[in-house]
C-alpha cells in the first residue's frame, strides 16, 4: 500500500474514533435528557396530583357545607312544627282542664 493510502486510512480511522466517541457523548447527553424528563414528569404528576386533592376536598367541603345547611333548615323546621304541636297540645289540655276536673269529682262523688 502507498503512503497516501494508508494516511487516508488512518484518517477514515480517526474519523470514525471520532464519530463513535460523539455518538458516545450524545448516548450519555440523551439518558441524561430522559432522566430530567422523567424527574419533571415526576414532578408535574406531584404537583398534578395535589392540585386535584385540593380541588376535591374544596368540593367535598361545599358539599358537606350545603348538606349541614340544608340539615340545620331541616331541624329548624321539624323544631317549629314540635313546638307548634306542643302549644296545641297545651292549648287542649288548659281548654279541657275545668272540665276534666268537673268529671273527676263527679265520679268520685257518684261512688
Amino acid at each position: 500500500m502507498s503512503e497516501t493510502s494508508v494516511s487516508k486510512v488512518e484518517g477514515i480511522i480517526k474519523s470514525l474514533s471520532e464519530l463513535e466517541d460523539n455518538i458516545d457523548s450524545l448516548n450519555g447527553k440523551v439518558e441524561d435528557m430522559k432522566k430530567k424528563l422523567q424527574t419533571r414528569t415526576q414532578n408535574e404528576i406531584k404537583n398534578l396530583r395535589e392540585k386535584v386533592v385540593e380541588m376535591a376536598s374544596k368540593e367535598a367541603e361545599s358539599i358537606i357545607s350545603a348538606a349541614r345547611e340544608q340539615a340545620k333548615e331541616e331541624s329548624r323546621k321539624i323544631q317549629s312544627e314540635g313546638e307548634k304541636t306542643l302549644d296545641e297540645i297545651k292549648n287542649k289540655i288548659d281548654s279541657k282542664f275545668d272540665e276534666a276536673v268537673d268529671h273527676v269529682v263527679f265520679s268520685v262523688l257518684k261512688l
